[in-house]
């Protein structure tokens, strides 16, 4: 695969679970979006969402998309974009990063938002003031309440035997990154993580595709904005994407969004045991690789900083709990010497200097595992 240097983006994003889409034009130019509105995380009172907005007309530089929610819903925190509500009525205009999108290009953001009584998705979009009038297809919400706690092993399989042993030398070894909007969206810290490694050892795999960080990289992966590990653990999301990929080692930085849902430290080592039981269904020689999270310090989250170094702290004796020798469970510390005043652009998502120091973090680490 191509390396080369690179202006590296920041971006990231949050959700999935609704979908809408909706395709329109106009006569007087070639104009026309398709537009995807996921939730994946809601629980009382409050819900993460992400939008992905493709240009299927001429290409733009500078957009605005425009929305309106039903039910009385609030935008509480955006990123990726620039926000104004009046009412039900929202008006996101694009970044300072993100203004041009290509014929066929997508631009994506991701927020976090209040609701009461329901959260019913919006059925109607306008994109640079193109009303969107196509079909659209929605499904409700499908997440357990965040404050549910796992109290079962999973009972969905793959399908197929698992493998019982390494790879074959020679053969690439498998990566998982999984997580969050940290870890996707696009993660740009995974870009810098595979152009230091030897591009023939290794494969990362994933679900989601990679997106655009400068340059051309091996990008699948399994960060989904706005998920919960709860979350994925209750539903057994995970089993799914590991049956799917088949991947000899997973790191995964999870846990961001359950902290700033107050959930304990006792529920989020829970769901990462469940989610360590369904890595190890799929292949018992499992390597797996968990951080100890990056600092949080979001200006509506007073509590988080707190809560991070609380989980963080019981990660280790967690671990040493759940290691075994044939899967063993390596914590990998991404919070000494992270700075949410400069290695953030909002206390709580990567910057260009904190994707460097995520990547370096995890670079030992890897580099052992698919060697």
């Amino acid at each position: 695969m191509h390396r080369r240097t690179f202006a590296l983006l920041t971006a990231t994003a949050t959700a999935l679970a609704s979908v809408a889409v909706i395709t329109a034009s106009r006569a007087d130019a070639a104009a026309g979006c398709q537009v995807k509105y996921t939730v994946s995380s809601q629980w009382p009172g409050g819900f993460g969402a992400a939008v992905d907005v493709t240009n299927l007309g001429d290409a733009t530089n500078g957009w605005t998309l425009a929305f309106s929610f039903a039910a009385g819903q609030t935008i509480t925190q955006l990123w990726n974009g620039s926000v104004t509500q009046s009412g039900a009525a929202v008006t996101v205009k694009n970044a300072a990063w993100n203004p041009v999108i290509a014929t066929g290009g997508t631009a994506s953001f991701g927020f976090n938002g209040s609701w009461t009584g329901s959260n019913p998705v919006p059925t109607s979009f306008t994109f640079n003031g193109v009303t969107c009038t196509g079909a659209v297809t929605t499904t409700a919400p499908t997440t357990t309440p965040a404050t549910t706690t796992p109290t079962s092993t999973p009972t969905t399989q793959p399908t197929t035997a698992p493998p019982t042993t390494t790879p074959p030398a020679g053969t690439p070894v498998k990566v998982m990154a999984l997580g969050d909007s940290i870890t996707g969206s696009p993660g740009c810290w995974r870009a810098l993580l595979w152009q230091k490694l030897p591009a023939a050892k290794v494969d990362f795999v994933g679900t989601l595709p990679g997106q655009g960080c400068g340059f051309t990289y091996d990008g699948e992966n399994e960060g989904h904005g706005g998920y919960l590990a709860t979350n994925v653990a209750n539903q057994d999301l995970l089993v799914g994407w590991l049956a799917a990929t088949t991947p000899d080692v997973v790191i995964m930085h999870f846990g961001t969004n359950d902290v700033w849902s107050s959930l304990s430290t006792d529920t989020v080592l829970a769901a990462y045991t469940r989610m360590v039981t369904q890595m190890r269904a799929s292949n018992p020689r499992m390597k797996i690789g968990v951080a100890q999270i990056i600092p949080m310090n979001p200006s509506t989250c007073t509590e988080c900083a707190a809560r991070v170094v609380a989980l963080n702290a019981a990660i280790p004796a967690w671990a040493a709990g759940q290691t075994t020798t044939a899967s063993p469970i390596t914590v990998i510390d991404q919070w000494t010497g992270f700075s949410t005043a400069t290695d953030t652009y909002d206390g709580v998502h990567p910057n260009d200097a904190g994707n460097v120091k995520i990547a370096d973090r995890w670079y030992p680490y890897v580099s052992a595992a698919i060697s």
